[in-house]
């Protein structure tokens, strides 16, 4: 019950900031939440025996999330940062994990963010299709995988997982945006959008596991528990954080193939 209070809640509030907020209002609501999720990513990585990134992630984390042009460059410049920042490391074995940390999460989170922000300037329906085909598979796999669920998909990861609550994820993302870009993006040819939302939500898919990976090797079950059912920020977005490059990118290359 509190994992259907807490979406009933949070989706509203999303699709109003998606689609109606101003500009300055919605990036620093996004940017707000890539805090949290950073956040959340420092305390996995210290329970890995890692050192957490620290002010400095957070800020080069912003850096990226916000800087106008050149992420070629900016990334290039926070790898280096993190190598630098990395000779302080005592031992020094563990400078080469302490700099990996760093820049992996914030490419990671803050990168991905700002694909989110990129994609919304497209236009802010394309950002919400790409959110919104995750909750719709994310629910028919949690719902198809209590009913129907007996091979499991990734045992050492996810032990809850299954094929079945996978196949019916892709399926349900596939009907989703069938039935989302005829209403909202007519213009989206159906082939378009059978491609933009199964590697979107294999993406998704591939994002969920890999928070997974990462809290199963700290011995945590959830991220945090700011959002009661659901756990933590990057919990709940983890499939967002790979589906929204994957998404992004193929827009932009769909549009120049135009």
């Amino acid at each position: 019950m509190k994992r259907v209070l807490t979406a009933l809640i949070l989706a509203p509030l999303v699709i109003a900031l998606v689609l109606w907020a101003p500009a300055p209002l919605f990036l620093a609501a996004l940017g707000l939440v890539a805090l949290l999720c950073f956040h959340e990513y420092s305390a996995l990585v210290a329970r890995h025996g890692i050192e957490r990134p620290g002010p400095a992630g957070y800020a080069a984390g912003l850096l990226l999330f916000l800087v106008p042009r050149d992420s070629v460059l900016v990334v290039t410049l926070l790898a280096l940062l993190a190598l630098g920042l990395a000779l302080g490391a005592r031992p020094l074995e563990k400078a080469l994990p302490r700099a990996a940390a760093f820049v992996l999460g914030i490419v990671y989170i803050f990168g991905a963010w700002r694909c989110a922000a990129a994609l919304r300037a497209i236009d802010p329906y394309w950002l919400l299709f790409g959110l919104a085909l995750n909750w719709a598979g994310d629910t028919a796999a949690y719902y198809v995988g209590r009913w129907r669920g007996r091979h499991k998909l990734a045992p050492a990861v996810s032990p809850a997982k299954s094929w079945e609550g996978a196949i019916a994820s892709v399926a349900a993302s596939l009907l989703f945006a069938v039935l989302y870009c005829r209403a909202l993006l007519p213009e989206v040819p159906v082939q378009h959008a059978l491609l933009l939302a199964g590697a979107g939500n294999l993406a998704g898919q591939i994002g969920d596991l890999a928070e997974s990976a990462l809290k199963r090797g700290a011995g945590v079950k959830d991220s945090g528990h700011l959002l009661p059912g659901h756990g933590g920020w990057l919990d709940r977005t983890d499939s967002s954080l790979f589906a929204a490059p994957v998404v992004y990118a193929l827009v932009m290359a769909l549009r120049s193939a135009g």
